[in-house]
């Protein structure tokens, strides 16, 4: 990945710079002390990927160079501040900046930060390539690849991004949420969902078997199920907390307007975020989670996501 770092403070770009540098996290290509310095041009010469900026700095803030870049910049930004209220953090994240990291800088948040945007990153090109690859096959311009495969591929890596998108890639429930996207998938070749999408037990009950095989006792096969259930069902619930701090922080996010109400109902989401609010601990919610629904949905995205014309 490529970095340009715009700070004023020569000490936070050299902090910056060193953990970049010493966890192989990428090159930095650039730097400047203050907004007024860099535009779309100069980021686009130095190809940058990913973009960490401070809020405050003397002839154009953060805020501002942000603005101004919106459209004409296709990397991912990173804001810094020592100022924390709603109002600043809120309109930050409505001009497109990925995350907004509070002053003084902490290595673990920064590594943190970096390593999920990068992902990201990775996860949005994949997609790009195999979506040309599917326009290519569409098109009848490549012959010797197989339609099929490629769709499949592209239905596990669009479940990926979404997965980043809704905070969770990293869950170990992901994964089982990825294998029943490629099961319903197969399924679906034989069987439409327009009016009938299977049950949860019989998608649950197929993934356990394509983990154990047929011949696996019917008690390893039931314990195996209910697992699974349960790493799905914490997956599902640490992205309806991601969603819902998006959404205390700022209602408008487009993340949060996005994904929220189309995952979760409109009931939970406030619950959540009045929990969050309060300071509720988080075992102790007693929000039920709708598992069929989350996964119907992300199926449904990720098919019209690997459809979508560029």
């Amino acid at each position: 990945m490529r970095f340009f770092l715009v700070d004023d403070d020569e000490v936070i770009r050299s902090i910056l710079r060193h953990i970049i540098e010493d966890e192989d996290l990428g090159e930095v290509t650039g730097e400047a002390d203050d907004g007024s310095l860099i535009d779309e041009k100069i980021l686009m010469y130095k190809q940058v990927d990913i973009l960490i900026i401070d809020l405050l700095m003397p002839e154009r803030d953060g805020i501002e160079t942000v603005r101004q870049l919106k459209g004409s910049f296709s990397g991912k930004i990173i804001m810094l501040s020592q100022v924390e209220t709603k109002e600043l953090i809120g309109e930050a994240y409505s001009l497109g900046i990925e995350y907004y990291i509070m002053k003084p800088i902490n290595r673990y948040e920064v590594l943190s930060v970096i390593k999920k945007i990068t992902e990201r990153i990775r996860m949005e090109r994949s997609i790009q390539d195999i979506q040309k690859s599917l326009n290519l096959v569409l098109s009848g311009n490549n012959n010797e690849v197989s339609p099929p495969i490629v769709k499949e591929n592209t239905i596990f890596s669009s479940g990926e991004f979404l997965l980043s998108e809704l905070g969770i890639v990293g869950e170990s429930g992901s994964k089982d949420l990825l294998e029943i996207l490629q099961y319903l998938f197969r399924n679906e070749k034989h069987n439409t969902y327009e009016h009938h999408f299977p049950p949860l037990k019989d998608i649950f009950e197929q993934i356990a078997i394509k983990k154990l095989g047929d011949s696996a006792f019917s008690d390893d096969m039931k314990k195996e199920i209910k697992a699974s259930e349960q790493r799905v069902r914490r997956a599902i619930y640490q992205s309806l907390v991601h969603l819902a701090s998006i959404g205390l922080t700022d209602f408008s996010n487009p993340k949060f307007e996005n994904y929220a109400l189309k995952y979760f109902d409109f009931t939970n989401v406030r619950k959540k975020m009045t929990e969050l609010q309060k300071g509720t601990d988080v075992h102790h919610s007693h929000i039920r989670i709708n598992t069929k629904k989350f996964i119907q949905v992300l199926y449904f995205e990720a098919k019209r996501l690997i459809l979508e014309e560029n």
